[in-house]
């Protein structure tokens, strides 16, 4: 087995120019497999860090139906409404129940302007739905339980939107009103969170206008053993409230878990579509491993004349040119080295796997050849 590796190394050095053609395709596409594997691993984390929950004990009820524009929830034709949220907390799963209002505003600092969202907060027990969101200040504080007038803000309007420029302390206008802020929150990688401005129910309410209309209702359940229970108990009670049969309810209540599992489903179909597309690459580069292999075994006729005149058998023959093969494609640590899959996203596993995979297909698509090496005729190659 030492000889054949041996022999295979020193055959490819010998034709340099057009292994490193052979390698240099294959590297491609090899690159393009980690690069779109990857792309996809980083797509799935992105989205789901938007659904950044702290509570697996939190449910959130919507309204369905056709919206106005923006989040899910908002602008809908039949909205969810206080009496909703007060009901829902009546029932005996149900810890806390507290109103959610999520509007497109103006934001102006200096000669700035953005277009954000802007999150109400309940008047009570804010700390209880600070913990709920996984919500904590990275400068100044968050709003108090009586401050008005107030807001803080999601992370990216302090280092992204406008320039470490803005703090605690300093006013901004929102839809023509002068607001403080109170504090900067810390990152939390959610496009939400991040770019939210923050501030009391009843300022956004008197800001905005929308009365006793809910976006989104969560829900704290007394114990995480109760999550599927209180689902049920909620819907019963909206579906009697909103006078809505069973199957045709204009309202949906999720949990986390619920909603994180519909967006793996549809990422997993993206992830497949991405591999479906790199796999393409792959195959290329096979259709190039065998005829590189084809040519050199129609150039090396003599060779193998002479091997099996002095007692080299077809197995012998088959295992070389498979071993040279299968060299041309074990070329991903090359590309590790080099640092264009060097990236924290990607790990010791995946590279390992894509190795032998590569070593797999080049083997693979240097059978035939390999084949066509080990059934020449003695005789016949050295006339040639």
């Amino acid at each position: 087995m030492k000889d054949y590796i041996v022999l295979a190394f020193k055959n490819l050095r010998r034709r340099k120019l057009r292994s490193w053609l052979t390698i240099i395709g294959i590297l491609i596409g090899i690159s393009s497999v980690v690069v779109l594997m990857v792309m996809g691993d980083s797509l799935q984390k992105a989205v789901i860090s938007q659904f950044d929950v702290s509570s697996t004990e939190l449910l959130t009820v919507r309204a369905k139906g056709l919206t106005g524009g923006g989040l899910s929830g908002a602008g809908v034709i039949k909205p969810l409404t206080k009496e909703d949220v007060e009901a829902i907390e009546r029932l005996g799963s149900v810890e806390k129940a507290f109103a959610r209002n999520v509007e497109q505003v103006k934001i102006e600092y200096k000669d700035e302007v953005n277009f954000g969202y802007a999150i109400s907060i309940p008047e009570k027990d804010r700390e209880l739905v600070y913990k709920i969101i996984g919500a904590e200040a990275d400068m100044g504080h968050l709003l108090k339980e009586g401050e008005s007038g107030r807001v803080f803000l999601g992370h990216n309007y302090y280092d992204k939107i406008f320039k470490n420029e803005i703090r605690p302390g300093k006013k901004i206008i929102i839809q023509g009103k002068k607001f403080e802020v109170v504090g900067i929150m810390k990152k939390k990688g959610s496009f939400l969170f991040d770019n939210a401005v923050a501030m009391g129910d009843k300022d956004l309410k008197e800001l905005m206008g929308y009365g006793d209309e809910v976006d989104i209702i969560g829900v704290k359940v007394k114990d995480k053993d109760l999550v599927n229970k209180a689902k049920e108990e909620i819907e019963k009670l909206m579906r009697k409230r909103r006078d809505v049969k069973k199957g045709e309810e204009d309202f949906e209540v999720e949990t986390p878990q619920a909603i994180l599992k519909k967006v793996n489903s549809i990422l997993g179909g993206i992830k497949a579509f991405l591999i479906i597309i790199a796999s393409i690459s792959i195959v290329i580069g096979a259709i190039g491993i065998i005829n590189t292999m084809t040519t050199s075994v129609l150039e090396r006729t003599k060779e193998i004349g002479t091997m099996k005149a002095v007692g080299a058998r077809n197995s012998d023959i088959f295992k070389i040119f498979l071993f040279e093969s299968g060299f041309l494609t074990g070329v991903l640590a090359i590309n590790k080295f080099i640092g264009i899959t060097a990236k924290p996203s990607i790990n010791l596993f995946l590279v390992l796997f894509l190795v032998v995979e590569s070593f797999i297909i080049g083997s693979a698509a240097g059978i035939v050849p390999a084949l066509n090496a080990a059934n020449q005729n003695p005789v016949e190659a050295l006339r040639k």
